[in-house]
């Protein structure tokens, strides 16, 4: 028995010996993905001695406050769970043409793909110009995080007040002791650019459009709107209330990525309110008459003239095309016509990677565990020219010098890939789980089960 236990006494000491070592081996072989999208990729990877940046914590953010007069019941479980995430980067010019071979003569224009937000085409794109109804893709786009957050629901129902029901411009005549639901308010808002509709659900959300607005322009900042200035909720002309093609892409791609579900109400062509007795057209021709439009919003004022946010998907390549100052509503659509083609007809979109697949692991010095799984962020891709059939190449930089405690969700490195050795397309790699930092009592909880293990064996 006696040397049983000296058995057991020594296995334990070694493995406590085993722990406090940490293995700080400097290679790694890093299998290829699971859901590869090409055999032509080539997966490096390579461990760096980089220190891993401070641990990224996750968002805390609460959840917004109740709107005014809100109906909190039977809240929306449809939720995007991106709601609180960061803000889509930045538009990227590096593939822009910016020579207007389109021969575009409105007063500024942009084509951009959606998922990468690379700039296709730029035509005087910061031009700051008035936006007219194209403003209520921002009042969209707040409405769709409330509801996407739980803060409201489709369903709630939204009262009308004499200044809602007073608006001039595009309407559907609301009656001051009208409510309707939040789904039909974005029916009307979406189809046919409903002045009232928009005003009343500033109100509803925020109590007053003053402080509506004060949350779209702290939006338009957080989203790097740096040339827009918003004085209204519905574009109405109004001094000082201008934005910029580019812009107008920039929160038309927000709008579009983090809450996808909008398309159901952008894509309607025809349909109507009130049991069938008020009908709705979409101002938005290209709803009925171009393949694979997605909407999303017109614009047009005596001022601000004729406007255009169009979007449309094909074989996986989604664009946004924005048209500003057009001198009749026919050039909108015609120069949006001709940027998406040009977009369809040039371009593709590779899908690299989604978020959470597994491109390899990190070793972990003093933790519980040794190592940790490695990670995809965020969703993959790359945009790039038809004619460019090069085959891409792929590397996994994971950091070689991580200390426990690692928090999931904590950047360890970063996913390149590469086109003719020209980065294309990034993404960092985050932790997938929890590794805590090992400690006596750990490290005796861990000898304990070992050794009741050992003798259950015997």
């Amino acid at each position: 028995m006696k040397k049983k236990f000296l058995k057991y006494f020594i296995m334990c000491t070694a493995i406590i010996l085993f722990m406090s070592s940490a293995s700080k081996a400097s290679t790694y072989s890093i299998p290829v993905w699971s859901n590869q999208t090409s055999n032509s990729f080539n997966t490096d990877s390579v461990l760096t001695n980089s220190k891993p940046s401070k641990t990224n914590k996750a968002d805390n953010t609460t959840k917004p406050n109740n709107p005014t007069n809100a109906n909190n019941t039977n809240k929306s479980n449809d939720s995007t769970k991106n709601v609180n995430a960061k803000p889509t980067p930045k538009l990227d010019t590096s593939l822009a043409v910016t020579n207007n071979p389109l021969k575009l003569s409105s007063g500024g224009a942009i084509l951009i793909e959606q998922n990468t937000g690379k700039v296709l085409y730029d035509y005087n794109m910061h031009a700051k110009l008035r936006p007219a109804s194209v403003t209520k893709v921002m009042t969209i786009l707040l409405i769709m995080e409330a509801i996407d957050s739980g803060r409201i629901s489709y369903t709630d129902k939204v009262p009308c007040s004499s200044e809602a029901s007073s608006m001039g411009g595009s309407q559907i005549w609301l009656d001051s002791t009208e409510e309707l639901t939040v789904n039909d308010m974005l029916k009307a808002i979406c189809v046919v650019s409903a002045n009232d509709c928009t005003f009343a659900m500033a109100e509803y959300l925020e109590g007053s459009e003053e402080a509506f607005v004060k949350k779209m322009n702290e939006k338009a900042k957080e989203l790097g709107m740096n040339d827009t200035c918003f004085k209204n909720c519905h574009g109405i002309d109004e001094d000082g209330h201008v934005t910029s093609p580019y812009d107008i892409a920039i929160m038309s791609r927000e709008l579009l990525v983090k809450h996808p579900s909008i398309t159901k109400y952008t894509t309607i062509y025809m349909d109507s309110l009130r049991d069938g007795k008020s009908e709705l057209v979409n101002t938005n021709k290209l709803v009925r008459n171009y393949d694979g439009c997605t909407g999303l919003k017109t614009g047009s004022t005596s001022l601000a003239l004729f406007n255009l946010s169009a979007s449309a998907t094909r074989n996986g390549l989604s664009l946004i095309a924005v048209v500003m100052k057009g001198k009749t509503s026919s050039e909108r659509f015609t120069e949006a016509r001709k940027l998406l083609d040009y977009g369809f007809s040039n371009f593709q979109y590779k899908d690299l990677g989604k978020a959470g697949d597994i491109v390899g692991s990190a070793n972990v010095n003093k933790g519980i565990e040794s190592s940790v799984q490695a990670t995809l962020q965020s969703n993959l891709g790359a945009v790039m020219k038809k004619s460019n059939d090069t085959k891409l190449s792929q590397k996994a930089e994971i950091y070689n010098n991580i200390n426990a405690p690692v928090s999931k969700g904590q950047k360890i490195g970063e996913f390149i890939v590469s086109l003719n050795n020209k980065e294309i397309a990034k993404s960092d790699i985050i932790a997938a789980n929890d590794v805590y930092k090992y400690s006596f009592s750990s490290m005796v909880q861990k000898v304990f089960t070992s050794w009741f293990s050992l003798l259950r064996e015997q």
